[in-house]
């Protein structure tokens, strides 16, 4: 099947969720914005490349600023599309033409003339960032809560072009992080170099990518979102390399983690085992995301095998209930299990219920359902700002601190692969590129 038909058929399911919710709230048309660039800084007159406001990708893959898309019960979506003259930068090409027979087209190169374009009969709601486009197109009402919470739900379930833009989004991530990790086995590179390399093998630039490539080489896998790359290479006799790094497909994300270790010496060998251990533990973690099952029981299910896994390789002295229970494992695994992928990185919709007081950072706490996409990611980690309370706390001798200190030089593992949710199983769009 064609992007073309995909997306078509994902134009008419858009069509009737937005129907709904702006039906059940009182509205009768929307208007998004596609954003603009932001400042740098208030001291120059430099710009961020566009991040797309994700309800606009929503409906097509167009990454210009200052357009606006009107949606009307009944209607054909209507892009009015700002293409003003400009010699000092070119916009950044569409990838593909697949999606423009969905749309009625108005090009125009001031954005103020979009009002005219728009005709806001009706109760018309706005939605974006740039909330003085409302004013300028006459629009009252800027992004409502209730209106925004519903469009946010109506992204939790994703249709088959969503499904198969994260699929490509995970292809495109699989070619970095294979080119990736070939290099850290071939010999020593930096950290800069590393990240330069996956950005060239998946043909997009830093903008382009999701989030800002985590590229962690030894104890700086311990930063959980290091990305102040070193960038000298250094030779050590066991080291370590931590990868976080993703790519996107017609706005949609991947969102990928691998660790791996080389090395002749005891350390390496023990690190490379707790990589084995985590890696079999995520993949058990994968087969229970079943639907109905609440996603923060499948993250104090991830605690609880973290705790065998310390207790089995002899980190923690005392059992796993025990380290589960006096609070242990959250010091080596303090983030969540996961999160919802989508439109952007931490996607909307699946954190509606607040998590329990000791799961602070878990970014999902829905009920698993089908065609919900998300990650799993469990990690070992050890981090001393974290591990310092423990280690001269009441508890201290429940952990063998030899062992930590070894490994501490390594930094941490994380193993993350995106799944989607089926009727009666899990596909894993990570594994079907990479291993």
């Amino acid at each position: 099947m064609g992007w073309d038909r995909l997306h078509r058929e994902h134009v008419v399911e858009l069509g009737r969720r937005y129907a709904r919710a702006l039906s059940e709230n009182g509205y009768d048309a929307i208007v998004i914005h596609s954003g603009l660039p932001k400042s740098r800084t208030e001291f120059d007159d430099q710009f961020w490349a566009l991040r797309p406001t994700p309800a606009f990708q929503h409906w097509l893959p167009l990454a210009q600023p200052d357009c606006a898309l009107l949606v009307r019960n009944g209607q054909r979506p209507k892009l009015i599309w700002t293409q003003p003259p400009n010699f000092w930068e070119k916009p950044a090409e569409t990838a593909s033409d697949f999606w423009l027979p969905q749309f009625d087209i108005v090009v125009i190169e001031d954005a103020a003339d979009a009002r005219a374009h728009i005709h806001p009969a009706g109760k018309v709601a706005f939605v974006g960032e740039e909330t003085r486009r409302a004013n300028t197109w006459g629009i009252g009402d800027a992004n409502p809560p209730s209106l925004m919470k519903a469009l946010d739900q109506a992204r939790v379930h994703k249709t088959a072009y969503e499904l198969a833009s994260i699929d490509e989004a995970n292809r495109i991530a699989a070619v970095g992080h294979r080119a990736v990790r070939d290099a850290f086995f071939a010999g020593d590179r930096s950290e800069l170099d590393l990240h330069l390399l996956y950005l060239a093998a998946t043909a997009q630039d830093d903008p382009e990518t999701p989030y800002k490539n985590i590229v962690a080489l030894g104890e700086n896998a311990a930063t959980l979102h290091h990305i102040s790359y070193r960038k000298q290479p250094r030779a050590r006799a066991a080291e370590s390399l931590l990868l976080d790094a993703g790519a996107a497909a017609n706005g949609y994300c991947s969102d990928v983690t691998r660790t791996y270790v080389k090395g002749a010496t005891a350390t390496a060998s023990a690190f490379a085992d707790l990589i084995a251990r985590t890696e079999a533990m995520q993949q058990r973690l994968c087969a229970g995301a079943v639907a109905g099952k609440p996603y923060e029981e499948l993250h104090e299910e991830a605690h609880q095998q973290i705790g065998a896994i310390l207790h089995d390789v002899g980190i923690a002295k005392v059992g796993a209930e025990e380290v589960v229970a006096g609070g242990l494992s959250r010091a080596f695994f303090p983030h969540g299990l996961g999160h919802s992928l989508g439109l952007v990185c931490h996607d909307v919709g699946c954190a509606e219920i607040k998590p329990k007081a000791n799961n602070p950072w878990l970014r999902n706490t829905t009920k698993i359902s089908v065609d919900q996409v998300f990650t799993i990611e469990p990690g070992i980690y050890f981090i001393e700002m974290l591990l310092l309370p423990l280690r001269h706390g009441p508890k201290a001798e429940r952990i063998d601190w030899g062992m930590v200190d070894a490994l501490a030089a390594l930094g941490g593992i994380r193993i993350e692969d995106d799944v989607q949710v089926l009727d009666g199983g899990l596909r894993n769009f990570t594994r079907d590129h990479l291993a």
